[in-house]
């Protein structure tokens, strides 16, 4: 299971979190400068991984229950 967190601009993804990489990562000259910029608040980049435990983990059973 991943929480992935995508910022798009015009259609265009500048920047995702990804909690497997537990950072960000840039894919426009603006969304590099933002994953840093964010990348160097670890309050931040903490606060996301813990979505994974929070909101993915306990909606898992929901969504993949046995017929």
């Amino acid at each position: 299971i991943e929480f992935i967190l995508s910022y798009h601009y015009n259609k265009v993804e500048e920047i995702r979190f990804s909690s497997s990489l537990g950072k960000f990562v840039g894919f426009t000259q603006l969304g590099v400068k933002n994953a840093q910029r964010f990348n160097k608040d670890p309050s931040y980049v903490t606060a996301l991984k813990t979505q994974k435990e929070t909101y993915c983990f306990p909606n898992v059973n929901i969504n993949y229950q046995k017929i």
